[in-house]
């Protein structure tokens, strides 16, 4: 009888799913954003509609690329997913970016208030809405997560409405792509002390002492 091979838990993988449909619609909207300073207006408004189109497939793609690469699509991806439909479909139909803009700020929402809703009930919806597990992280931990997640997103949230009422779409792009990125990296790494306060990697480190590897 042959086993079945679990899918590869790989790192990349997880970075392609999550920001690579971002980074398609940054390209496409680089290539079809009018060169001729005369249609700028009218061909910044075509140049969206088409660059979501491309954003609304690569979302797709990344679902699949999820499960096939690593088995499954966690809630976080599927929620998002919805919304860049949803928001994207408006976009098209209606012809105002707008409605791409306002979609990060709906995502951030949502999270919070799952996340939110979680905490008020004494359960940490983190671990659900990602379907991953940090060994020998504590319920604790995973409430602390789940609490500092929430903030931020809600953050985010702020820093969005903000961004796409202040600065022209184009900036709002860059900061989207590149800024909103860096610090959600930022954040992440800043929660590191805090999960190994909570036993994060214990759990790893017994086994590693239980059956050391052999040389």
């Amino acid at each position: 009888m042959s086993e079945t091979k679990p899918q590869p838990k790989s790192s990349w993988v997880n970075l392609l799913v999550d920001y690579g449909p971002l980074l398609v619609f940054f390209l496409a909207y680089r290539y079809f954003s009018p060169k001729d300073a005369d249609s700028q207006s009218l061909g910044a408004v075509v140049a969206v509609t088409k660059s979501t189109l491309v954003f609304m497939v690569a979302t797709v793609a990344a679902l699949v690329i999820s499960k096939w690469r690593l088995g499954k699509i966690s809630p976080m991806l599927w929620l998002s997913t919805i919304l860049i439909i949803g928001f994207g479909s408006l976009t098209v139909f209606l012809g105002d970016p707008v409605w791409i803009q306002i979609k990060p700020t709906a995502i951030y929402l949502l999270f919070a208030a799952v996340l939110f809703g979680g905490l008020f009930r004494g359960k940490p919806m983190l671990r659900t809405l990602l379907q991953s597990a940090f060994d020998g992280l504590s319920e604790e931990g995973w409430l602390k997560l789940s609490r500092n997640w929430a903030w931020f997103f809600l953050f985010l949230a702020g820093l969005n409405e903000v961004l796409r009422h202040a600065v022209s779409f184009d900036t709002w792009l860059l900061v989207k792509l590149w800024g909103v990125s860096a610090l959600s990296f930022l954040f992440t790494f800043a929660q590191i002390p805090m999960l190994l306060r909570h036993g994060l990697g214990e759990e790893a480190e017994a086994q590693i002492e239980q059956n050391p590897p052999s040389g």
